[in-house]
């Protein structure tokens, strides 16, 4: 009896080992052939050994990339947009940091001013400027009575000139600048 549980448990732990040598071997060859067509699909995908393709297999390598091409837009997509909304919120903290400085920076001048006026003395105004030149009086030119078949354009143009020279001497130039200006 003892010899009949023995040679039982003895076969039933030898059985499984040849069970899975053939298990082994035929999961082997499944897996090769499997690598080959993904090696295959590899190289479509790439543009490679498209030549012995049908067109109905060529539509499906389009359409296996258009599907591929979709998936990666839209994690590409995805990304920018979490990108973005996370520099908007450094952007929204940075800003609200440049306003608190900002603040602190126009009290600590507020306190800077208040300090300064508290140790200056008391200074006089400033004397007021002085007033502006008064305009020396330019002497009345007489018209010149030009032989011309129009006698008071010598006139009109002397005045126009004394005007020049006026307005020029307000603003406190030379005399010999003056002249220079009116030709």
């Amino acid at each position: 009896e003892r010899y009949e549980r023995y040679s039982y448990a003895e076969k039933l732990l030898t059985a499984p080992e040849n069970e899975t040598q053939a298990s082994w071997t035929l999961e082997s060859s499944r897996l090769k052939a499997k690598i080959e067509v993904l090696e295959r699909n590899i190289r479509h995908y790439g543009g490679e050994d498209l030549e012995p393709l049908s067109l109905r297999d060529l539509q499906n390598v389009e359409q296996q990339l258009d599907t591929a091409l979709k998936r990666i837009r839209t994690k590409k997509n995805q990304l920018m947009h979490e990108s973005i909304s996370e520099l908007h919120k450094k952007e929204k903290t940075l800003q609200e940091r440049n306003n608190s400085l900002s603040k602190k920076l126009k009290e600590n001048e507020k306190n800077s001013e208040q300090q300064n006026a508290r140790v200056e003395l008391p200074q006089p105004p400033p004397p007021p400027p002085p007033p502006p030149p008064q305009p020396q009086p330019q002497p009345y030119s007489v018209p010149s009575f030009a032989t011309s078949s129009r006698p008071f354009i010598g006139a009109a143009m002397r005045e126009e000139e004394l005007a020049r020279a006026h307005h020029v001497s307000t603003t406190m130039m030379p005399l010999w600048m003056i002249r220079h200006l009116n030709q």
